[in-house]
């Protein structure tokens, strides 16, 4: 059987040096948040200059809450956004419009509010984000929680684990949710925005060393994200 790694995305970069060193590191892709009362709110135009610096096969991915159809689309394009991320109340057919012009599309559901896990299969997105959502802004807010609550139980979407993960416990969370790929942002950080190299490279070093094999405990095949 053949061994792999779930994929990793490091979110809420603010600076190219610092996305660049994610890359890397190995990173899959990079996050880059377009809320403005996030801590890791970026501005288009240095989220452009972060996305043209990264190397062509690390996804750019833009997170948003709440916001319309049309400013995503422009904010896609303006930045080059490989996918985009929607962490709000974003309804299925605001994701039906978005992959209709050709936008992959990631939605965040959460165990301790709506939309919830159990709604996966409705939004129809191209891969769901599972976090817990507690605390006071969209996002993990660096708190742990149940992971395996997150488990797949049936063929849905990708599966993208989220909230507090960090280089001490992403084994545990992977072995327990068996994701498809993780997200995580402050568990790599000195502060919010900016991240530490030796976080990250400890970071990828657990993942690569928890690589899950096909076939174990029934698991499907891990399947591409970004």
């Amino acid at each position: 059987m053949r061994r792999q790694r779930p994929q990793v995305k490091i979110c809420g970069l603010t600076r190219v040096e610092e996305a660049l060193a994610c890359a890397r590191a190995g990173a899959d892709a990079i996050g880059l948040v377009f809320y403005p009362p996030s801590p890791r709110h970026v501005s288009v135009t240095a989220a452009a200059a972060i996305a043209t610096a990264l190397p062509a096969d690390v996804a750019k991915v833009g997170v948003f809450v709440n916001e319309s159809v049309a400013t995503v689309l422009e904010t896609a394009r303006k930045v080059g956004l490989s996918a985009v991320q929607l962490h709000g109340q974003e309804t299925p057919e605001m994701v039906l419009a978005l992959k209709s012009a050709g936008i992959t599309v990631i939605k965040a559901l959460f165990a301790t509010r709506t939309p919830g896990l159990d709604l996966a299969a409705s939004f129809a997105a191209d891969a769901v984000l599972f976090e817990q959502g507690a605390g006071p802004l969209p996002g993990g807010n660096a708190e742990t929680w149940d992971y395996g609550l997150a488990r797949r139980r049936t063929l849905g979407p990708p599966l993208i684990l989220a909230g507090g993960l960090a280089p001490d416990n992403v084994i545990a969370a992977i072995a327990a949710a068996r994701p498809d790929a993780i997200d995580l942002s402050s568990g790599v950080e000195a502060s919010p925005g900016r991240k530490q190299v030796e976080k990250v490279n400890r970071l990828m070093a657990a993942v690569e060393a928890c690589g899950i094999l096909d076939g174990d405990d029934a698991r499907i095949t891990l399947r591409r994200v970004f």
